[in-house]
């Protein structure tokens, strides 16, 4: 039982699940009481004992079979308390090895296995947290680039036809400068000094076709407490050069054809 001056391990978990004889059970306690590192070690063995029973399914015992138990028990102690004591010398050092290797090995061998399951998973799941954010940012990354490489090849294109637009029979106070890639059917538009509009009113910007067809409406915008407005690659059909380029105010939610009074108008000049 005693290795040098401590109860070696083995001795410890049956201590612990109580599986020593009330002797060995006797002289485990009083060493514990004098040896602080035994202690520490009965203690870490019964957290990782503890740790084995809750993965273990609990059922109830069957009604009656507690006082069955007793019963057989009594009636049973009486005929083999003598035997059991002759035969505990002659049958010691193989029945530790028995009940040692029996016990003791397969609950060590669960509680190894749950502790390592839980730390597998743990780091999987840590794992996929990371790989879900980086690919969420790498995604937001190609969007914004794209969008900005869009905006860029509208302004610098050779082909893109520009117009800038004023008031119609009043100071040219309000005005809006419109780039187009007739090919792409991609647009940009910057407008200052609009004035504000009441609830339920809008600016709608319209292309007008080089080839007389009818208006094409390319969006709507309101402008900011300064009066200033944008209106960057809206939805447009591709390759219809322009004419010119108008704005008007509808309603809200917008007009499939233009309405009068035409607030700012100008010629599409390029290709």
């Amino acid at each position: 039982m005693m290795q040098g001056e401590h109860i070696s391990q083995e001795d410890l978990g049956l201590y612990a699940m109580q599986a020593l004889s009330p002797e060995e059970a006797l002289a485990v306690r009083t060493h514990l009481a004098e040896c602080a590192l035994c202690r520490a070690e009965l203690a870490e063995l019964s957290g990782d004992l503890a740790l084995v029973a809750l993965s273990v399914e609990q059922h109830p015992v069957p009604e009656g079979a507690r006082q069955r138990f007793l019963n057989r028990v009594s009636a049973d102690s009486a005929a083999t308390t003598q035997q059991a004591v002759g035969l505990l010398a002659a049958q010691e050092a193989p029945r530790r090895a028995t009940r040692t290797t029996a016990i003791w090995l397969p609950w060590a061998a669960v509680a190894a296995l749950l502790i390592a399951v839980v730390s597998l998973n743990m780091k999987i799941a840590s794992l996929k947290e990371q790989l879900s954010e980086q690919s969420s940012a790498a995604l937001k990354l190609e969007a914004e680039s794209s969008h900005a490489q869009q905006v860029l090849e509208v302004l610098t294109a050779p082909k893109a036809q520009r117009a800038t637009l004023t008031a119609s029979k009043v100071p040219a106070i309000p005005t809006g400068r419109a780039v187009y890639l007739a090919d792409r059917g991609a647009l940009v538009l910057q407008a200052s000094n609009l004035e504000h509009l009441p609830e339920g009113k809008t600016y709608e910007l319209w292309v007008v076709p080089a080839n007389g067809a009818s208006p094409i409406p390319a969006g709507l915008f309101r402008p900011d407490a300064t009066g200033s407005a944008s209106l960057v690659l809206p939805p447009l059909p591709k390759g219809i050069p322009a004419k010119a380029f108008a704005i008007t105010i509808e309603r809200a939610e917008g007009s499939s054809v233009p309405t009068a009074p035409i607030i700012l108008s100008g010629a599409a000049i390029g290709v």
